[in-house]
């Protein structure tokens, strides 16, 4: 143990804090989630106790060691593998049987009871406990066990040294388990005892109306229209703030590089090119990222999204696929790319696909700048006020709600054409209901989340401001390519109730959706760089003029829902399914769908109107 840095493998059962505490000791910001199945991959982290160094190894929370899962597998091949120094069993004080269990089938391993590898019993969560009169005596669990018990709230930092004494004395001991044999029902009996009988009772209160049939679904439309609402109506203005200070160092970056002998044409291509779709980037994406993602996150971490997924499990079944499901689909709200790796907590490889080819049918976050801006120009122009941002907050929740019907038609019919097969069983753990932890929560969204997302961006719009820049600068026989593009692509645009500059748009979009409305007003102006359009009845105004009408938005905002996902995202699909094909396939699905959706409603629109 002095020689080398000792492994500690860190385990438990989904939703004990397992991954809180591993943030706790190494500092990490490592995702915790309070729903089942969050930590997936091994996240590893470093922390030093006792004047020794530890590698702890965060397993993905399972039930049992028995490899029925994908989670079950990697804990149970680790730990076999006898790479650990230590192991470390979280386990909940409010449920302390379910973590007896799993310690006890760790005991019986063959390797854990010839090496006598010490182990130490983590009785997380018991803030928790005590808040709802559960006591836990652990010093008879201790004198039973025969093996260190610490009682521990991995949320509260202040806990964490008992947990850090706990590891320093019991390394390089060695334990004895031979004749350790106890039964995890009867022990739980002993050593736990309940102050409130009914310590649940206002839990399964709320839970009849939140995993109600009618009102589940109700609640969850509400919270996502409230969510939306607040984000339209908080962006705006430190929106307009980022984009009035971006687009003011403009001139100061193009005189900065004239001073350093730049030629002019690298000038135009470095500033009006690449830092100004870069600065549109980030004044469109930020404001908006920056609150919803933390709105999403409190619901994620007070225990409502195991809840949504409950209600979503049903819809889900219907289609042959997974209710886990749900939680890859909200995932995909802030990105696809995000979702697409969520995908991970899919047991069946079967539905882990049909997951995965149908995430990019729900927008991501950055679909949402040209969805509020259609909505804004042509289906709120009379309205003012604060009516106006919940009424765009409806219609945003309606087209979120669309894209949610065609990802469950679009699972039955892979369910039943190239994916056939029938429905996994879905094993799901309602946790507890949790104050969020609001400051934790902002921190953890801004920088998990809220940045990666925006650099995952801005790292995309760096080579798509060249390309765009060289499109409308570079001219072929009197016309830029970009305009023939445009020519090329106008057929099947007017087929669809669009014209061939949307296209090219979206075509040139593919490394960032955010640049899409952009691409359209530098097309329509022939500027030969992005332009500012801040004002909505100049944009407004410039969009008729080039015969928009209320249809075409309607078109536009169907294309933006259902179209290929963006280029990290493909990326993304190929490095989970390793097949070029199924990622063409997740590309064609949505697409195929867009354009279909857009030719029907293009074409009853002409007969109607």
């Amino acid at each position: 143990m002095e020689s080398k840095t000792a492994v500690i493998a860190l385990m438990g059962n989904p939703n004990v804090g397992k991954s809180t505490l591993f943030n706790a000791l190494t500092g990490l910001r490592q995702h915790t989630g309070n729903w089942p199945g969050k930590t997936v991959a091994l996240a590893r982290g470093r922390f030093s106790c006792g004047g020794r160094d530890y590698l702890l190894a965060d397993l993905p929370g399972i039930y049992s060691l028995d490899a029925r899962s994908e989670e079950e597998e990697v804990a149970s091949q680790f730990l076999r593998s006898g790479l650990a120094d230590m192991i470390l069993v979280v386990c909940d004080a409010c449920c302390l049987e379910r973590g007896l269990h799993l310690l006890k089938q760790v005991l019986e391993l063959e390797w854990v009871r010839d090496t006598g590898v010490p182990l130490i019993l983590c009785v997380n969560l018991w803030d928790e406990a005590c808040r709802r009169g559960i006591r836990v005596d652990l010093e008879l669990l201790q004198d039973v066990l025969q093996i260190p018990v610490v009682a521990c709230s991995a949320r509260s930092r202040r806990t964490l040294e008992g947990v850090k004494q706990a590891i320093s004395e019991s390394a390089g001991t060695v334990g004895s388990y031979q004749c350790l044999d106890f039964s995890p029902h009867r022990l739980a009996e002993e050593t736990v005892h309940m102050e409130t009988e009914h310590f649940r009772r206002l839990e399964e209160r709320l839970d009849r109306i939140v995993t109600g049939p009618f009102t589940g679904s109700l609640l969850m439309v509400a919270l996502l229209l409230g969510v939306f609402w607040l984000t339209m109506a908080g962006a705006n203005i430190p929106a307009q703030f980022l984009w009035d200070l971006l687009f003011s160092l403009e001139d100061g970056l193009a005189q900065g590089l004239a001073l350093l002998g730049a030629p002019p044409v690298l000038v135009q291509l470095l500033v009006y090119g690449v830092y100004r779709v870069l600065a549109w980037v980030v004044a469109v994406m930020l404001p908006p990222m920056a609150i919803f993602f933390p709105l999403f996150t409190l619901l994620e971490d007070s225990g409502y999204l195991p809840r949504a997924a409950f209600n979503m499990d049903r819809c889900f079944m219907r289609c042959r696929a997974c209710g886990k499901q749900c939680l890859t689909m909200a995932m995909g709200l802030g990105c696809n790319a995000a979702g697409v790796t969520g995908c991970r907590i899919i047991d069946s490889p079967r539905e882990r696909l049909v997951a995965i080819l149908t995430n990019a049918l729900v927008p991501c976050n950055g679909r949402f700048p040209v969805l509020t801006a259609m909505i804004s120009l042509f289906f709120l122009s009379g309205v003012s006020g604060g009516f106006r941002s919940f009424l765009a907050a409806l219609f945003l929740t309606a087209f979120l709600l669309l894209g949610v019907a065609a990802t469950l038609c679009s699972s039955w019919l892979l369910s039943r054409t190239l994916l056939k097969g029938l429905p996994s069983s879905f094993t799901l753990e309602l946790p507890c209901y949790r104050r969020p932890q609001v400051g934790k929560v902002l921190i953890r969204s801004l920088l998990d989340r809220t940045v990666f997302v925006l650099g995952r961006a801005a790292a995309s719009a760096i080579p798509a401001g060249v390309l765009i820049w060289t499109a409308a600068n570079l001219h072929l026989g009197g016309q830029s390519l970009l305009a023939w593009l445009t020519g090329a692509l106008d057929p099947l645009g007017r087929l669809m109730g669009l014209d061939g500059v949307i296209l090219a748009a979206f075509l040139l979009g593919f490394p960032a959706n955010e640049i899409v409305l952009p691409i359209i007003l530098m097309a329509y102006l022939q500027t030969g760089t992005l332009v500012e359009m801040s004002d909505l009845s100049s944009l407004y105004q410039l969009l008729t003029a080039h015969g928009w009408t209320w249809q075409t938005a309607l078109s536009m905002m169907l294309f933006c829902l259902f179209h290929w996902p963006c280029a990290t995202t493909c990326l993304t699909i190929k490095k989970e399914t390793g097949s070029l094909r199924w990622t063409a396939a997740a590309i064609a699905l949505p697409t195929l769908l867009g354009f279909l959706l857009c030719t029907a409603v293009h074409f009853v629109c002409r007969l109607l109107f």
